[in-house]
């Protein structure tokens, strides 16, 4: 494996994370991360606002999956983990905010009368009387048209619909109900009412934190283990952590680097190149026609979405392309505010901030009280609160052609009114427009990514990984970017084998 060459294309959390199990795995690999952004680190981002660097993409991980609490520790970023100081959010429903019901699966309210106030009377007696699926026998569905049908639509309009939305950016009556919310959909296999699978859930819940609580030596019994996860200075910071480890451990990272091409080389046909091992390798091409850069590898790890992804994979797996091209996204837009802090006569922001049903017909579908959910932010200036509004539904695209002023002037407005006060006098603004930011995993998604692994299967030295295919989370991605880093460093293993016989 000595001398093995790697490219990975893509330089999001998934390919960072790969390029450094490689760097472990394949300690004698020449590793290249080419990614097209102007830096590393896909949609982990910061940027300065009133002074104070901020998380303009993803702020916070799931700390019930262990991937990125694990890279963390690699990295020896332990004690810069934090949890938030409340997780106590609101949904926006009918003029109010209204507690977002405890015990909720993905919103599913357990039970119903905890939605009252988001749902009418009459919506909430429609959800406790559960009509029945009528078969198990189904493959998949969207999460909206079987909740809808065993609860109502009101509660995937006022519910659910606000909670995938903040996931996925997408319409629960396209999202796959199998891929989406898996422990729903094996419930719905085994005849389980959403009542009862909501209910176990509350409870395994409930029983995960008590024990967790205890194992920890936490004083306060049933203390809750945290359910988020963040870091001090914001998650855009493991972004940075790790692209500054993989240099110092000799990995080259190019940003601006636009992968054009990507090459099948049968063994010892390299033609002009320089060969490879036995079994073959692969060529990516960067830069403009005229002036092409070529870059050979015994593997390559396509860590890009699906578009490009497709675009590279068209000429030597078309149906793996097909599927890919299947894959649609939805644009954001994350509008942060740096506001006066609230002093003796104003009101504090409430919680970690609320989400807003499409039905509403609002422009933002969130807000997140940032100083109140997050301490280091708020110690960041102390005559300062930050907070931000996020813009963007998948199929929405008319809200994100508008001018950044306009944006964060819908965004003050809504949250004041939301909040029913005005806002404190805004001091700084940012806008991060993320194009074709987040996956939409619709129903079918789980069978056309086993299409895209079958095919890819069938190339070997080639993986693929990111958000398109098991989870569009940042430990969903660091577990995607590894998994391709142990089939790369099993693949040269192979080759190195049946090289020396």
């Amino acid at each position: 494996m000595a001398g093995s060459r790697i490219v990975i294309v893509g330089g999001g959390i998934a390919g960072l994370a790969c390029a450094w199990d490689l760097s472990h795995a394949v300690p004698d690999a020449t590793i290249t991360v080419l990614d097209a952004s102007d830096r590393p680190g896909g949609k982990l981002r910061r940027e300065p606002v009133a002074g104070v660097a901020l998380d303009v993409g993803a702020e916070s991980m799931l700390a019930r999956r262990p991937e990125a609490l694990d890279l963390l520790s690699e990295l020896g970023a332990d004690d810069e983990v934090v949890h938030p100081d409340t997780t106590s959010a609101s949904i926006w429903s009918r003029g109010d905010l209204h507690p977002l019901p405890k015990g909720t699966l993905m919103g599913i309210p357990s039970p119903p009368a905890s939605a009252l106030g988001i749902l009418s009377a009459d919506e909430v007696a429609r959800a406790e009387h559960e009509t029945p699926w009528g078969s198990d026998d189904f493959e998949d569905v969207s999460v909206g048209e079987y909740v809808a049908a065993r609860l109502g639509d009101a509660v995937v309009d006022r519910l659910v619909e606000p909670l995938l939305g903040g996931v996925y950016a997408g319409q629960a009556r396209a999202l796959s109900l199998r891929a989406c919310l898996p422990s729903v959909f094996a419930a719905a296999k085994r005849g389980q009412s959403l009542a009862e699978t909501a209910a176990a859930s509350a409870a395994s819940a409930a029983a995960a934190s008590a024990a967790t609580s205890e194992t920890a030596g936490v004083p306060v019994a049933g203390a809750p283990a945290p359910v988020f996860a963040g870091l001090v200075g914001g998650v855009g910071r493991l972004a940075e952590l790790l692209t500054e480890s993989l240099r110092a451990r000799g990995v080259t990272i190019r940003s601006g680097a636009i992968v054009r091409e990507l090459h099948r080389h049968p063994d010892g046909e390299h033609g002009h190149l320089e060969p490879t091992a036995p079994g073959g390798g692969w060529s990516v091409v960067v830069g403009p026609r005229p002036r092409p850069e070529r870059f050979v590898a015994d593997a390559v790890v396509i860590a890009v979405p699906a578009a490009p992804a497709s675009r590279l994979l068209a000429a030597h797996l078309p149906d793996a392309a097909r599927a890919l091209r299947e894959i649609e996204y939805a644009s954001m837009a994350i509008i942060t505010l740096a506001v006066g802090a609230p002093g003796p006569t104003t009101v504090p922001l409430p919680g970690s901030g609320f989400l807003v049903p499409a039905v509403e017909g609002r422009t933002i579908k969130a807000s997140t009280f940032s100083s109140t959910k997050w301490r280091w932010t708020a110690e960041a200036a102390d005559d300062l609160s930050f907070l931000r509004a996020s813009v963007g539904r998948y199929g929405e695209t008319s809200d994100l052609q508008r001018p950044d002023d306009e944006l964060v002037a819908i965004a003050v407005a809504e949250v004041s009114e939301a909040l029913g006060h005005q806002l404190p006098r805004v001091v700084d603004t940012h806008v991060q427009r993320w194009g074709g930011a987040l996956p939409q995993y619709t129903v079918g998604h789980l069978d056309r990514v086993a299409r895209i692994r079958t095919a890819a299967a069938g190339a070997p030295g080639l993986e693929l990984a990111g958000a398109a295919y098991e989870g569009v989370g940042i430990p969903a991605c660091i577990a995607s970017g590894r998994a391709a880093a142990v089939a790369v460093a099993t693949h040269l293993r192979t080759r190195a084998t049946g090289a020396g016989r």
